[in-house]
């Protein structure tokens, strides 16, 4: 049963203001307030007006400053946990670094959740510089900083898109990670940036899934294909495929049902609706995204682990950052599996969808 649905997004829903809608460059609505800043005159360069370069460094220092305040807005229950134990080291001006402050510095890292490997990392680095030495608080963030900030680069990235359409996007996930929800503003962030997107509503194992996704779509005023509850879901990305190259579609977007990463019966699944998407477009999947529940911690590095070897996945991401204070699990997972996260979850909106950055998300995770 396919629905051609047409219909304008629900204006009655708060939303923030509207992301940047290139894919191909990574962007934030954040960015874009640098617009507003100064411009150069026209006619005029650096070279014909001093002040032009040094509006524009203030330009990018400013935006760069916002969008630390913007990631710390959503990392706050993390940062207010990393915060609050680390200011706890510090009972007098000064502290002496000993093996007491390394292993108390060691398990606050760790209660971020970024995991030994890390934490451990800086916990050495920390006692090579400062080893017998007192130091403030401030020049001990500044290396968790910069070893974070090193850990992370290279480590977001934006949709890949292919050169051809339909661009075909993969999605899974477990149970409860906001695999649906994700799928729904991913389509909404790619219609609002002028792209047209159809939806394949592949987790016919729950018929909540399959209704929830149709709202959705109704909302976005994006298309949708469906089927009854139990079908093949195979065949539900198959009519999707071939609904999306005989009708141009820029995007289609392929809903799997939620399964654990040891379910290998259902991991093979995954291979055959990959299979099945080939064979109406060679290279499809051009990008398979997995959504980890942020609130989920360590035991999100377990699925990554899984769906990664069986499907493949290009990207990650990481939903309910705004809800979780286990936001450093993005350090072992980046670490790991080399996986960029691509986007974050920061809210229940369709608007609450935004391409990661590894510079301010350290920058915020640890200020």
């Amino acid at each position: 049963m396919v629905f051609w649905r047409k219909k304008r997004a629900d204006t009655s829903e708060p939303t923030h203001p509207q992301s940047a809608s290139t894919e191909t460059v990574p962007t934030n609505r954040v960015a874009d307030d640098s617009k507003n800043g100064p411009s150069e005159a026209k006619g005029e360069s650096p070279q014909q007006d001093g002040r032009a370069g040094s509006n524009s460094a203030e330009s990018t220092d400013s935006t760069h400053a916002k969008k630390v305040g913007w990631f710390r807005g959503f990392l706050k229950k993390t940062n207010d946990v990393f915060n609050t134990d680390i200011r706890d080291l510090w009972k007098s001006e000064g502290r002496l670094v000993d093996d007491e402050f390394l292993s108390d510095l060691y398990a606050i890292l760790v209660r971020t959740d970024m995991g030994p490997s890390m934490a451990t990392s800086i916990r050495d680095s920390i006692r090579d510089q400062y080893r017998g030495r007192k130091v403030q608080q401030s020049e001990i963030l500044a290396v968790i900083r910069e070893r974070v900030a090193q850990s992370l680069k290279d480590r977001g990235g934006s949709l890949k898109l292919a050169a051809e359409k339909p661009t075909v996007i993969l999605v899974v996930g477990v149970n409860g990670s906001g695999k649906t929800t994700s799928i729904a503003k991913l389509a909404n962030r790619l219609t609002k940036s002028g792209r047209r997107v159809l939806l394949a509503a592949g987790d016919t194992f729950r018929a909540a899934a399959v209704e929830q996704l149709r709202i959705w779509s109704e909302r976005i005023g994006c298309d949708i294909v469906t089927a009854d509850s139990g079908a093949d879901p195979g065949s539900v990305a198959f009519r999707a495929m071939q609904r999306a190259v005989d009708e141009s579609f820029d995007v289609c977007i392929i809903d799997t049902a939620g399964r654990l990463q040891t379910q290998s019966h259902l991991m093979q699944q995954l291979e055959k609706i990959k299979r099945v998407l080939q064979k109406k477009v060679p290279d499809a999947p051009h990008e398979v995204l997995l959504v980890l529940d942020a609130t989920a911690g360590q035991n999100a590095i377990s699925q990554a682990k899984g769906f990664s070897e069986a499907a493949g996945c290009t990207g990650i991401v990481l939903a309910k950052l705004d809800g979780s204070a286990k936001g450093g699990v993005i350090i072992p997972i980046a670490e790991q599996f080399g996986l960029p996260v691509k986007f974050i979850g920061v809210g229940e909106k369709l608007d609450d969808l935004e391409e990661f950055s590894p510079d301010e998300f350290a920058a915020a995770l640890f200020s």
